[in-house]
């Protein structure tokens, strides 16, 4: 989670309304309430169907194939092969999308459920009680993921973990739209932490029970967060482990190197803006200011972050690039796109573009990203495990699901290829998740998560925004209806 800005909540504008008129009111919403908030979106349900004269990205790093019929069963795919000698079944529905490609569904790993502006919280420079405060989006998150292409998420970090659950558990029974979810605990954090919403430890005994209680919960992977110290992180990588669990760091008082001896398994951020091991008379546990600062001064080649990426690498310790976020705080940047603005509530969108005016044209942050950029393909061309995901927050203008769109786009900036960087959204994602027998790649008798858009991303990859149909499991969800649901809501709902 990075955030950049806060400004204080509007008053809520129904705040006579009292306890017992809301319950009532929302007892009669259920009871008409549709038992499936799905069907609605759903543009292909056959058993068999078949996607004919399409281009094929098979998510790992492959060239793209032309002309291909890409046949899926019961939710699997059946068979790839050249649409002119294509054995489809008798039977079968047939969409034909000549000039469109099909690539894997996008396993999104630092994809959060919350919002990070238009509420609290700073005033006159100091913290507003009880501190930073984040908004929940169960509705809007998981419908703009799913339409944008992630078909698989992490959550990596909860503010809301029962809302989390509920949206997970509602998802997998079909009930409303959205990706496949590896629910992240609440961040493992020590103190003193500025946010309300998170639990401070008290030492290595609180950091196991917080790993136990939220595994018997049903979370499935753990975060540790800026202020945990060794011992902390050491106690709560031995519980995750233990439960046959993963652990991610956005990390600040413990540096790199000390975290992978624990045995950490994964980075988020990139090391320019977390790994504090440049920082001159760094502390014991203590977070310093200036990291992003210190890695500035240190060539890509050199020596001391050679060997950084050569440690990380064996000792397979994956590295999260989310590079939106980032780029949020570069002037004139990204390109304002009027489906971001209409997504947004309308004081949403004004907070947004209000604190978008206000990067200076010198910020620092335009050096930081080209430094995070030339770090994170040098370590993917070390044979890195580098994954993809947008962190959105922020500013406010990196949203669900477009983000993740853009930090495949901003991979072909740094330097990769553009199918490189569709392998780092996919494949890579779901090896670190371990479900790269599942899902990841366009093979027969994995699951059927794809992608179809509107164009060739392997030459432009702009052209990974056009989508029109995402397939989770073999079901055809229409981006547009999906995304029109949202309109004008995030930030609310």
């Amino acid at each position: 989670m990075i955030l950049r800005k806060f400004r204080t909540r509007p008053e809520f504008p129904f705040a006579s309304l009292s306890l017992a008129a809301i319950l009532v009111a929302a007892t009669g919403l259920a009871q008409t309430q549709k038992p499936s908030d799905v069907t609605e979106f759903v543009t292909v349900d056959a058993p068999v169907f078949v996607l004919n004269h399409v281009r094929v990205i098979d998510g790992t790093g492959a060239p793209a194939t032309e002309n291909q019929a890409v046949v899926v069963e019961n939710g699997k795919i059946k068979s790839i092969g050249a649409a002119v000698s294509a054995q489809i079944p008798t039977g079968a529905q047939q969409i034909d999308r000549p000039g469109y490609t099909v690539f894997p569904g996008i396993v999104g790993m630092h994809n959060h459920l919350y919002y990070t502006d238009s509420y609290s919280v700073q005033l006159s420079g100091k913290l507003a009680e009880p501190g930073l405060f984040i908004a929940e989006i169960p509705f809007t998150a998981p419908r703009l993921y799913l339409a944008a292409g992630v078909t698989t998420m992490r959550t990596t970090g909860s503010v809301e973990p029962y809302t989390d659950l509920k949206i997970k558990n509602r998802i997998d029974a079909n009930q409303m739209p959205g990706p496949s979810i590896d629910a992240t605990a609440p961040y493992l954090e020590g103190a003193p932490t500025q946010f309300a919403q998170m639990h401070e430890l008290t030492g290595p005994d609180d950091a196991k029970r917080m790993v136990d209680y939220w595994a018997a919960e049903g979370m499935t992977s753990y975060k540790a967060y800026m202020h945990i110290t060794g011992e902390e992180l050491a106690a709560a990588i031995q519980q995750a482990h233990a439960h046959k669990m993963k652990l991610t760091g956005h990390l600040c008082s413990l540096t790199w190197p000390e975290a992978i001896a624990l045995g950490i398994d994964d980075f988020e951020h990139g090391p320019v803006f977390t790994d504090s091991e440049f920082v001159q008379d760094k502390k014991p546990d203590t977070c310093p200011s200036g990291i992003a600062q210190s890695w500035l001064k240190q060539d890509i080649a050199s020596p001391q972050v050679q060997e950084l990426i050569h440690n990380l690498v064996s000792h397979h310790v994956a590295v999260t690039s989310t590079l939106p976020v980032f780029e949020s705080s570069v002037p004139g940047r990204p390109k304002v796109q009027q489906r971001t603005l209409n997504a947004m509530s309308s004081e949403s969108a004004q907070s947004y573009l209000t604190a978008r005016a206000k990067i200076p044209l010198d910020s620092p942050v335009t050096a930081m990203l080209r430094k995070e950029m030339d770090f994170e393909v040098a370590f993917f061309k070390a044979g890195g495990l580098l994954l993809a995901g947008p962190d959105p927050t922020g500013n406010g203008g990196v949203l669900p699901g477009f983000g993740d769109e853009r930090e495949i786009e901003l991979l072909v900036e740094a330097g990769l290829a553009p199918l490189e960087a569709i392998q780092i959204a996919t494949e890579n994602g779901a090896k670190f998740l371990g479900r790269e027998d599942q899902i990841g790649t366009l093979e027969p008798g994995k699951q059927a998560d794809l992608i179809l858009i509107k164009g060739d991303p392997s030459k432009n990859i702009e052209d990974i925004e056009n989508v029109e149909t995402v397939f989770k499991a073999g079901v055809g969800y229409d981006s547009k209806k999906l995304i029109e649901s949202v309109s004008g809501q995030v930030g609310i709902r």
